[in-house]
């Protein structure tokens, strides 16, 4: 299974996780501060952080910023876990890069469902690891890799974190059709709660920037329903074939 970072300040709360996510055959580490979760995760980087977002020494956002910010951990996962449910710490919580978010009280089925969500997001398959044949994709200015879950914008690598390259890929194979945040929802955050709309929005607008001025106009906004990936890049109108 997977090696879990535990951050949680509640000894209660910590140890009851510890329990039920080692019962679930994972291994755990525990700390109960940010900055040793930081060391921790530095140290030897899990496949999944779970992160308290109040703390006692500095705030769950600005571990989550030290992670993301760092080359060894940016691509680990991170799951908020707080008391705080008001919609602008999730947004704020999303646009540092945490890939989702749990509010206090919650169930531990739900938090272990939601756990196994992004740890699958983040996999690669088998067949897909194994493969040997070419996965690159080029579409306009930017060339996409799904066997090695990499892209480039005008030949240039942007690091993305394994859910926004899922709903890049998502846009990319589905460009022309709308895609309802529903449907987005369901099928890359593997979640349908309706208060997570906002997350789309957040993770779209985070995706737009990294990918730049030109190559992030590649996803438009269809108002009152969702996102669209244009059918061929704007500045290749006269271009025969997107894709080679």
């Amino acid at each position: 299974m997977a090696r879990i970072l535990v951050v949680e300040d509640e000894p209660d709360l910590r140890q009851v996780l510890a329990y039920n996510l080692r019962d679930a055959g994972h291994d755990v580490v525990l700390a109960s501060e940010g900055r040793k979760g930081i060391a921790l995760a530095n140290e030897h980087p899990p496949e999944l952080v779970l992160l308290d977002l109040m703390l006692p020494d500095i705030s769950g956002l600005e571990v989550c910023r030290a992670l993301k910010g760092a080359e060894r951990t940016r691509d680990v996962p991170v799951i908020m876990v707080t008391a705080r449910g008001e919609e602008i710490d999730r947004v704020v919580g999303f646009e540092l890069g945490a890939d989702d978010y749990v509010v206090k009280p919650f169930s531990i089925r739900e938090l272990l469902l939601r756990l196994r969500a992004v740890l699958r997001r983040g996999a690669t398959p088998p067949e897909e690891s194994a493969s040997t044949a070419p996965t690159q994709v080029h579409f306009g200015r930017l060339t996409i890799d799904a066997g090695a879950h990499r892209i480039w914008v005008d030949g240039v690598e942007v690091a993305l974190t394994p859910l926004e390259f899922k709903l890049l890929c998502t846009l990319h194979e589905r460009r022309n059709r709308v895609q309802s945040r529903g449907v987005l929802l369901d099928d890359v955050w593997g979640a349908s709660q309706e208060n997570m709309t906002r997350t789309i929005d957040t993770h779209v607008k985070r995706l737009r920037e990294k990918l730049g001025i030109h190559v992030g106009q590649y996803v438009e906004t269809v108002r009152g329903v969702g996102y669209r990936f244009v059918g061929r890049p704007p500045e290749a109108e006269a271009e025969p074939g997107e894709t080679r």
